[in-house]
């Protein structure tokens, strides 16, 4: 009997331990434990029907850029090896001459602000296998010409040429200064909002460079103190447009590499306008220029003579509310060329002449493009990506420039996306769903059919499979007012549907974003595992105004950014509240950034609804930020102040009831802390408890170090305490 209760004692010790360990740990989300494998830095090749990935020896501690066939999967040929080059010890990012004979590499970047950097670059020649250093200087996004005799770049607001041949290099403009000039790089607001850097480009035969200056010196500056390990803080101080205030003053111009001469384009009459893309054609004397009137409600394609200066509108886009900027301009061997657009309510793709005349539009119904691949000129057929098979989910087709003869490609339901090989032979496509940790798989771009698989994350889902956790359950909720939002929803994995549980909701919300999407899980997704794990249901919704369900979905909320938003979150989480199972006393939600601008409208004003919120790095008034993406949904304050100022929930804290944690780095460049600080004097008159937290030098990301870590402790035991 002894003997026996000792074993009983063993294997009850031994199965508390094994539950023990199936618990998430805040340690081990952030400690990498959850990490999948990919294909770092995927590079079709334009030449050869190859590929390039950069890989890590971690034995040697060494980089590679290797090269792949992409009908074998077989490994050609290590292009590069920073064990064999003592100059590069690591590579931040890497790209290819037009031939492909030349590598360009950088390394030691330096972040400016979300997408810009400087860093030290060198050109690798393949072929010589030697490697030099062009500039000693720390320099931002250097392109090769054509013929990959020339490099441009841009170093402290100018743009400089670099001639291998020569062995020199030309300046092309000389007036760049800090906080006044730039000359071929973004500026803050376009870097952000535009998402793009490398504000020139080379024409097809390497004799001109285009590119855009921007004159901030009107534009008001903002200015973030910065505490680092000094006696004394510095300051950063930086050209920042809010809403309704001056942008900088734009002009196209176009130099001609031969003539050393710089030609001003005069785009014609307009006021106050954005060029937010430029792009060479396939003829080399003529551009493409996109100018956008401040509303982002008008768009001109403009082509222009390179040689005149003459410009010429090919095509115009009008929306009642606002038209999205992408890169799927595409020109072909004709100078015909691919647009996508959502003039007919949905996006979709359109094939003009070179005059902008429109041939066809090639995909049609109620359903979005989401991406657009390429063009095969041989075939005649065109790839994309969209949400035909519902908008949580992403599939990759085929379809004939004429609009015929469809072809889905991919097979499994969850998010696809695709590396298509130069001669579009191949496509490698890489897929996830909730359920179905990353795969990257070789596939037939004819029939989609699988040639073979390169990567996948077994290990990963058995890792998880161990763990106390249930799968997310997407389904449609439909608020009392008739509005369909998709949504998904994490039970613990023991749940009893005759317990009440408490809920914690999570969102972004922002105009055309997506949180409910069937693929694998972010960190985030561990965290509320780990949440439901300790007996929470986390619940995500996707209210009106996000995107991928049509322009009329998306843009309702058009001059009033935060009413139909809001009201979705409040209304769903009634609904929510009236399941059997949930304890409707005891609802919290969560948002970061947009998010955390929602999470604190619907603690404010769902005041009887939330009991708690906690928002992350939150817009508390539209008025503090940027021009260009408060003024795409909300016009001007001077034009729209109501739009501002009933919507923002810095002035709805008087109606604050539950429990609120306030949460800002001090080193946001995008939204700045300043929205935090108004909205905690507001807080403060209106005689409201609540928590908060600041994290000195933490950008919009706030990470580094065990930040995030810290972070989500203190989020974790907030839940805990007031949920």
């Amino acid at each position: 009997m002894k003997k026996y209760l000792i074993t009983l004692l063993f294997i009850v010790a031994c199965s508390l331990s094994a539950t023990a360990q199936q618990k998430i740990t805040l340690e081990e989300i952030w400690g990498g434990a959850f990490r999948t494998k990919g294909m770092d830095e995927l590079n079709a090749m334009k030449n050869t029907n190859q590929y390039t990935v950069l890989n890590f020896d971690r034995a040697s501690k060494s980089f590679q850029i290797d090269l792949y066939d992409f009908a074998t999967l077989e490994k050609v040929s290590t292009l590069f090896d920073t064990k064999n080059h003592s100059e590069i010890t690591s590579i931040d990012s890497y790209s290819f001459d037009k031939n492909e004979k030349k590598i360009l590499i950088a390394t030691n970047s330096n972040p400016i602000f979300r997408h810009s950097f400087t860093a030290d670059y060198f050109v690798y020649d393949i072929t010589t296998r030697k490697i030099s250093k062009f500039t000693n200087r720390q320099i931002q996004e250097p392109t090769f010409s054509a013929d990959g005799t020339k490099i441009a770049y841009g170093f402290e607001n100018n743009l400089y040429v670099y001639d291998y041949i020569s062995d020199a290099t030309v300046t092309l403009t000389f007036d760049g200064k800090k906080n006044a000039i730039i000359n071929g790089i973004t500026d803050w607001v376009y870097e952000e909002e535009f998402a793009f850097v490398k504000a020139y480009d080379w024409n097809i035969s390497g004799s001109k460079i285009a590119y855009i200056k921007f004159d901030e010196t009107e534009v008001p500056e903002f200015s973030m103190d910065l505490y680092n390990e000094g006696l004394y803080p510095t300051q950063s101080v930086f050209k920042y447009p809010k809403a309704g205030e001056k942008n900088a003053i734009v002009s196209l111009h176009i130099y001609d590499l031969k003539t050393n001469t710089t030609q001003k384009i005069n785009l014609g009459n307009y006021n106050d306008f954005y060029i937010p893309r430029i792009k060479w054609t396939n003829e080399t004397n003529t551009l493409s220029v996109q100018i956008m009137n401040r509303h982002q409600n008008n768009l001109d394609l403009h082509f222009v003579d390179a040689t005149t200066g003459s410009t010429k509108i090919v095509l115009n886009e009008k929306d009642k509310a606002y038209i999205d900027i992408t890169d799927n301009l595409t020109f072909l061997k004709d100078n015909s060329f691919i647009w996508t657009s959502e003039k007919d309510g949905f996006n979709h793709i359109y094939h003009y002449d070179k005059t902008g005349k429109l041939k066809k539009q090639i995909t049609k119904g109620a359903w979005e493009v989401t991406n657009y691949y390429g063009f095969d000129e041989k075939s005649g057929i065109i790839y994309y990506q969209s949400v035909e098979n519902g908008s949580i989910n992403r599939d990759v087709y085929a379809i004939k420039i004429d609009g015929k003869s469809k072809v889905r490609l991919s097979s499994k339901t969850g998010t696809n996306n695709a590396t298509f090989s130069p001669n579009f032979q191949f496509f490698i496509n890489a897929y996830s769903s909730a359920t179905v940790a990353p795969t990257h798989t070789l596939n037939n771009s004819k029939t989609g059919a699988l040639v073979k698989t390169i990567i996948s994350n077994e290990a990963v889902e058995q890792k998880l499979a161990k763990y106390d956790v249930a799968p997310k359950e997407f389904f449609v909720l439909t608020t009392e007012k008739g509005h369909q939002l998709n949504a998904w929803m994490i039970k613990p994995k023991n749940f009893d549907a005759t317990k009440k549980y408490p809920v914690f909701m999570y969102q972004y919300s922002g105009p055309g974003s997506q949180q409910v999407n069937n693929d694998w899980n972010s960190t985030d997704d561990y965290w509320f595992m780990m949440l439901a794990q300790q007996g929470y249901i986390v619940a995500c919704v996707d209210g009106r105004g996000t995107g991928f369900k049509g322009a009329a979905f998306k843009k309702c909320t058009q001059k009033e950014l935060g009413k139909y938003e809001v009201e979705d979150q409040i209304d769903a989480a009634k609904i929510i509240g009236k399941y059997n199972y949930v304890d409707a006393s005891r609802i919290g939600i969560f948002g970061w950034s947009y998010g955390g601008f929602m999470s604190s409208n619907c603690l404010f004003q769902g005041a009887d609804v939330f009991k708690m919120a906690i928002a992350v790095a939150p817009v508390t008034s539209w008025r503090y930020y940027d021009s260009i993406y408060t003024e795409r949904y909300m016009q001007t304050p001077q034009e729209n102040a109501s739009g501002y100022d009933n919507n923002s929930p810095i002035n709805h804290v008087s109606k604050l009831k539950g429990n609120f944690l306030l949460i800002h780095g001090t080193a946001d460049d995008n939204v700045h802390v300043q929205n935090t600080m108004k909205m905690v004097e507001a807080l403060v008159q209106a005689n409201k408890q609540f928590d908060w937290a600041i994290y000195p030098d933490k950008n919009h990301g706030i990470y580094g170090g065990k930040t995030r870590l810290q972070l989500y402790t203190k989020m974790t035991n907030f839940i805990k305490e007031k949920l």
